[in-house]
């Protein structure tokens, strides 16, 4: 505020540069509609103000009033398509960015530049696109882009997080690698594999190669030791950051810390850890904890934990499900009902889930209970008979990951036809006999959904990767690479 008051008396207000930065400025400190209100008193607009306007929304989690901007905009430079590309994927949004990037290929005056391949490279990351990405591969290379450190880094977490780490690594070999991003990428794509130890491994020769970390690289660090459960390795790091490198840990680092310790049921130790900060925590500290809570079935902590979060963030859906998860883990259904009421009570709606497959390059996305695809009726079918099959091998839905209040045959229908599952049978009868599946879904996959595509594999005689906000889960014989820990 100081700065702008600044800039009015000395009459530079309205110079488009200083006016941009001012939106860019007032947007990264989450008061868009200071940025809004500048942006539309602006006697003149140039197409850096339009950019800064459609990222700033986009910053803010607006992607829809981005497009507003974007759809004013009258004449649109390759920039102005990036900035929206980017605002959709970075809210998750990744579907969206797609068809935004097939818009612009369809406006032939426009021609794709670097920033275009670092914009739509991780939508399709998202979408475990890995067929639409292979297409850009190979327009990389004939732009002669492939060396670009930032194109050959989304290269390699394409690859990476749609599961062909062999091929991340190749690539990883041929990227520039003086600075941390190609190295961030290659250490958290093991990371969510499940390969700590190798992640590790990069980790070294980072430091080897006179390379020096930085914030995210601890984060990626940190997470990678949590989901192999090294945890002696994990607390390395966390000191070493601190100690070597003057980085001071900010609320991620914490996080992944109370992961850790959560993860290898080292309850005690977490809570300590959490008390122990200098910051106070947030959301998604107490949320790690209850995580923890829920898998080792520590229900007093757990309550305690959740009435700490609900007094920093009460209107995240998400944990309210998370909490009533661990109440039905337990076998507290009085729990359960408390937070269902509680959740309703608040208007509280769950984040849509949704999950997509790839099949002949062509990416096909379902939404939790869809019934718009063209082969709706195959899919259920599939589902009906996938799930008497499984029930005959032992398979029990669990009605704890339902937060609705509906009778025990809704609440399977519920179950059946969450969105990985609508995937799974859709790629079933796509696909050959015996061949992998791979599934992509933005929420982390539940506790049910969990036990029943253990079990779908082992019927099915597939493999079923299953990539979900947390990790990837390789299904395999009846049995999951994560131990049942996510």
């Amino acid at each position: 505020m100081k700065v702008h008051c600044s800039i009015l008396k000395l009459g530079f207000e309205w110079d488009v540069f200083v006016a941009a930065s001012l939106i860019h400025l007032y947007s990264r400190f989450g008061v868009v509609e200071c940025a809004c209100r500048l942006f539309h008193n602006m006697p003149y607009r140039d197409s850096g103000s339009w950019n800064a306007m459609i990222s700033g929304y986009c910053l803010n989690g607006n992607a829809e009033y981005a497009r507003a901007v974007f759809e004013g905009l009258p004449i649109k430079d390759v920039v102005t398509w990036n900035s929206l590309i980017t605002g959709y994927a970075q809210n998750g949004l990744a579907n969206e960015a797609s068809n935004i990037f097939h818009m612009m290929e369809e406006s032939k005056d426009i021609s794709p530049s670097q920033g275009t391949w670092v914009s739509i490279l991780p939508a399709y990351s998202q979408l475990g696109a890995l067929g639409q990405g292979m297409l850009i591969h190979a327009r990389v290379i004939k732009d002669s882009m492939w060396s670009d450190i930032y194109v050959g880094t989304c290269l390699v977490d394409l690859y990476g997080k749609c599961g062909r780490l062999d091929d991340a690594v190749s690539l990883f070999d041929e990227v520039p690698r003086q600075s941390s991003v190609p190295w961030n990428a290659i250490i958290s794509c093991h990371g969510v594999h499940g390969h700590g130890e190798r992640a590790l491994e990069f980790f070294r020769e980072m430091l080897d190669g006179e390379v020096k970390p930085d914030h995210v690289t601890f984060v990626s660090l940190l997470s990678a030791c949590s989901h192999s459960g090294l945890v002696s390795d994990g607390e390395w790091c966390f000191c070493l950051m601190q100690e070597n490198f003057g980085i001071k840990p900010i609320l991620k680092h914490y996080g992944c810390m109370v992961d850790l310790y959560g993860r290898a049921g080292l309850l005690d130790v977490a809570f300590e850890f959490i008390k122990s900060m200098p910051m106070k925590p947030d959301g998604s500290i107490w949320g790690a904890l209850i995580s923890a809570c829920r898998i080792h079935r520590n229900v007093e902590l757990g309550k305690y934990a959740s009435d700490r979060l609900f007094e920093v963030d009460s209107e995240n859906v998400g944990y309210y499900v998370l909490l009533s998860n661990m109440y039905a883990n337990a076998g507290k259904w009085e729990g359960v009902n408390d937070v269902r009421s509680l959740a309703r009570g608040m208007g509280l709606k769950k984040t849509p889930g949704w999950s997509s497959i790839e099949v002949d390059k062509k990416v096909n996305v379902f939404y939790t209970g869809n019934q718009t695809h063209t082969q709706c009726n195959e899919i259920y079918k599939e589902l009906k008979e996938l799930c008497e099959k499984i029930k005959a091998k032992g398979y029990v839905p669990d009605f704890g990951f339902v937060l609705q209040d509906v009778e025990d045959d809704e609440k399977e229908h519920i179950l059946m036809s969450h969105s990985e599952r609508l995937a799974i049978a859709y790629g079933i009868i796509s696909t050959p006999p015996k061949s992998s599946l791979r599934i992509f879904k933005n929420l982390r996959v539940c506790g049910d959904c969990h036990s029943a595509i253990k079990c779908i594999s082992d019927i099915t005689g597939r493999e079923i990767v299953v990539r979900d906000s947390n990790r990837f889960h390789h299904f395999k014989d009846g049995s999951c690479s994560c131990g049942d820990y996510w």
